[in-house]
């Protein structure tokens, strides 16, 4: 039997200005889920890196979708990562002459999607003998009674 390839679509969003750091918070809540359910998790996620991970999330449907012909809701979250971009440096103007540098963070986005492997359907149960009646459970026996130690012959004969 040969066994299907999993099909693996990605969308990277590069140079996006925000904190790694703050972009991993998020993005290990969707890590392993199916598309719809991670969808939900970002739409109800307060912090603004929610935004733009959902902008990379739907543009990875959107590239299986056109480029696989792949149905988007049977989709599963296989990878999602955050790298660390260039950081913009600028300069500040402190007291007496003096500047402070300002570092402006960029990160690189990456989601991976892939197809879910779905288990071949069980067989169907065999249907219940004719003798049983359906819907109720068969009566059992009941377990047999260990019978008391017999007396000793000897207490007889002393009698």
């Amino acid at each position: 039997m040969a066994t299907a390839e999993r099909q693996e679509v990605k969308a990277v969003a590069k140079w996006v200005r925000m904190s790694p750091r703050k972009a991993r918070l998020v993005i290990e809540h969707i890590r392993g889920r199916s598309v719809p359910e991670a969808r939900t998790v970002l739409a109800f996620t307060q912090r603004a890196a929610a935004r733009e991970i959902e902008k990379v999330l739907s543009s990875a449907v959107a590239n299986a979708e056109a480029n696989h012909d792949l149905d988007g809701d049977e989709l599963v979250v296989a990878a999602a990562y955050v790298d660390e971009g260039p950081a913009m440096k600028r300069w500040r103007p402190r007291a007496r002459g003096r500047a402070a540098r300002i570092r402006k963070p960029t990160c690189h986005i990456t989601v991976k999607l892939t197809t879910v492997e779905r288990a071949p359907e069980p067989a169907p149960k065999a249907e219940p003998k004719a003798e049983e009646p359906k819907g109720e459970e068969p009566k059992q026996k009941p377990a047999p009674r260990k019978k008391a130690p017999a007396k000793k012959k000897t207490e007889e004969a002393k009698a």
